[in-house]
């Protein structure tokens, strides 16, 4: 069996590593011409960090990404609503990491080429599109010089992100992104350490909200942080746009977050230091009835985009390349091993999709600022402790990534 994969993002190698542990033959197709270390953080929870132990990932991710040692939640007072241990604090046998998106990526390049070959990784080829010939599926790639190539696989794994091409053709009614009338803005930037140095948290509610966690440790280590940082805001239907490279002057939100100082954290300063800032508008599209036509499958992005809350996006295209690479070692045919991935991945990622348009975990500041939009002098007086607790646990257990569940044999 041959694999082809369509886009050389976090899910794209994930399942190219995780093909060539199992001896299963595998290329990667990506769009650019030149992998680079772009983008901004994100968060590498337990789930995730089982699946990069197992490929042996996780010394070279400490060496890169800040172990976060807790999870705090705030109202836009600054003052705390919940907090939690993370990671190997909060009992589970995996740690969590905060990293740079650019910088996990070409590590999982760099181990694909070691790994596989350089052979294996072909850049400048955008896939537009599939044909199914009955035993296999044929990629339509365009080069960088115009040329159409056509290239056969036994299976073909559509891992080319929010605006796949091969899941249009698969489901063109189903494609439009779904705009949830908020907007992001990520940066980063370079500050003293904040609490200890390892803390993420999040602050306001769903109509305005900061999000911030450290993503470097070799910066760590020399006693300052480089801090990934999100500001939200809902703003008009007409503000949505499909750019996501789109750099944005700060005064565009900046006034609304003027006045969060609270002692530990200075908010205005840190979105002051930038050096550029990126607008994202916070989409997802509806879930899918199916993933799989004939031998083409879709993962990731291109399968179950979501809103970026819960920090679970990476995480689930990781896990998605894991129960893909399973199924398609134990399967008879690979059409059945891609039936039984659709089966397990399917509903769970609809799942989270849909939990998190209600704010998944992060809820818990929209019903403090809903119970208490002046603020509080004792939360527990707000929301319960017991309220707060089921409301983290059930996200766990949604997401996949609850103690009792990754404590159990797979």
């Amino acid at each position: 069996m041959k694999v082809g994969i369509v886009g050389a993002g976090i899910g794209g190698l994930s399942l190219a590593l995780m093909l060539h542990q199992r001896g299963i033959e595998c290329e990667v197709m990506e769009a650019a011409a030149e992998l680079r270390p772009l983008g901004v953080g994100i968060n590498l929870l337990p789930h995730a960090m089982r699946e990069m132990a197992d490929l042996g990932l996780q010394p070279g991710i400490a060496e890169l990404g800040v172990e976060t040692s807790r999870l705090a939640y705030y109202n836009r007072h600054g003052q705390p609503i919940w907090q939690e241990p993370r990671g190997i604090a909060a009992g589970y046998a995996w740690p969590q990491y905060s990293v740079h998106r650019g910088e996990f990526q070409m590590l999982l390049a760099a181990t694909a080429k070691e790994r596989l070959g350089t052979g294996a990784l072909h850049l400048g080829l955008k896939a537009e599109g599939w044909e199914d010939d009955g035993d296999g599926s044929i990629v339509l790639l365009r080069a960088r010089d115009g040329a159409l190539e056509r290239r056969r696989f036994d299976v073909l794994v559509a891992a080319d992100g929010i605006h796949s091409a091969i899941r249009r053709q698969m489901h063109p009614q189903r494609d439009p992104l779904q705009f949830s009338g908020r907007m992001l803005w990520r940066a980063v930037s370079e500050a003293e350490p904040y609490l200890d140095g390892r803390s993420m948290f999040m602050a306001g509610h769903q109509d305005q909200k900061f999000v911030a966690y450290p993503i470097s440790e070799p910066l760590r280590r020399r006693g300052r942080s480089l801090i990934n940082w999100i500001a939200e805001l809902r703003v008009s239907p007409e503000s949505m746009h499909n750019d996501w490279n789109r750099e944005v002057p700060k005064s565009l939100f900046d006034t609304q977050f003027a006045d969060w100082r609270w002692g530990w954290i200075d908010i205005p300063a840190l979105i002051d230091t930038a050096e550029a800032v990126y607008e994202f508008p916070m989409v997802d599209k509806d879930p899918l009835p199916r993933w799989v036509s004939g031998r083409t499958v879709l993962l990731g992005d291109a399968a179950h985009p979501m809103y970026p809350i819960g920090s679970n996006g990476s995480a689930q295209a990781i896990l998605d390349a894991r129960c893909l690479a399973d199924r398609l070692q134990a399967a008879t045919t690979p059409p059945q091993g891609l039936l039984e991935y659709e089966a397990d991945r399917l509903p769970k990622t609809a799942a989270i999709v849909l939990r998190n348009r209600l704010n998944g975990p992060e809820q818990v500041m929209q019903i403090a600022h809903e119970r208490a939009p002046q603020g509080f002098t004792d939360i527990h007086q707000v929301i319960p402790a017991e309220e707060l607790a089921d409301i983290a646990l059930r996200y766990k257990r949604l997401a996949g990534f609850d103690p009792q569940s990754l404590a159990a044999p797979r």
